[in-house]
């Protein structure tokens, strides 16, 4: 891996340290992914208990499972997946967020492993992990390919990697940038660049290619009626999640 690539774009991680202080703020500039939280749950507990023999019903489903949460924020993830049972590494190129994730466990008594780091820099340390997480991360980095490359090599055989983000459609721009950014305002304008979501056949694509198998594919669709998200396993229009397994036993 060259030295002189990487996947961090520093003016995205200015972007997200600058709004740090509101990552715990429900109403705040993160209210989406807080919404967003349930069904994202909802999805890795049953595909992870699914994958590991788990009951996906016990509240300890995950547990003795090694999670990496890249781009981890300010643990909105990380936080119930520890609950759960999972020993989670939480990694995120803004030093800022991950204060501000570390402070948070501490007050709620759980132990996670946070550091501010890079996922190319987890792999030249040689680590892997049951379960790498890539969740609304993708559409901010700078090397796409050497992201999901970093993140695959993390992936132990018979463990998975989960990424989602958003595809490149006019109706992921209508709703993700005009909507969510300019008419809404659910987020601060520029948040997202449209030109960077990547068509779920392009992920699936770069995924396959570093050797893993994609194995399960879902959208995410939002009612504002019910003000809610829920899994639309046929349309992937806007938001998507794509899970992929490294074959070869599990450890």
């Amino acid at each position: 891996m060259s030295a002189s690539r990487s996947t961090v774009d520093d003016a995205e991680i200015a972007r997200f340290s600058a709004m740090a202080a509101e990552w715990w703020d429900p109403t705040g500039k993160f209210r989406p992914l807080h919404k967003f939280n349930p069904v994202r749950l909802t999805y890795l507990k049953a595909s992870l208990a699914r994958q590991f023999g788990r009951d996906a019903n016990a509240p300890d489903a995950l547990s003795g499972l090694d999670v990496l949460d890249i781009g981890c924020g300010g643990g909105l993830l990380s936080e119930p997946l520890t609950r759960l049972g999972a020993k989670v590494t939480g990694v995120d190129a803004s030093a800022t967020n991950i204060g501000v994730a570390r402070s948070h466990a501490e007050v709620m008594g759980l132990a996670i492993d946070y550091r501010a780091d890079t996922a190319e820099a987890l792999v030249e340390a040689g680590e892997h992990y049951d379960v790498v997480l890539a969740m609304e991360i993708v559409e901010h980095v700078a090397d796409l390919d050497l992201f999901v490359g970093a993140c695959a090599g993390l992936v132990k055989p018979g463990g998975l990697l989960v990424m989602a983000t958003l595809n490149r459609t006019a109706k992921s721009f209508a709703l993700a940038i005009l909507g969510a950014e300019y008419v809404l305002r659910w987020l601060p304008v520029g948040t997202h660049d449209w030109s960077r979501f990547v068509k779920p056949e392009e992920l699936s694509a770069a995924i396959e290619a570093h050797g893993l198998k994609i194995r399960d594919e879902t959208g995410v669709t939002f009612n504002p009626l019910a003000d809610r998200w829920s899994l639309a396993p046929g349309d992937m229009s806007v938001n998507y999640m794509l899970l992929a397994e490294r074959p070869g036993a599990a450890g």
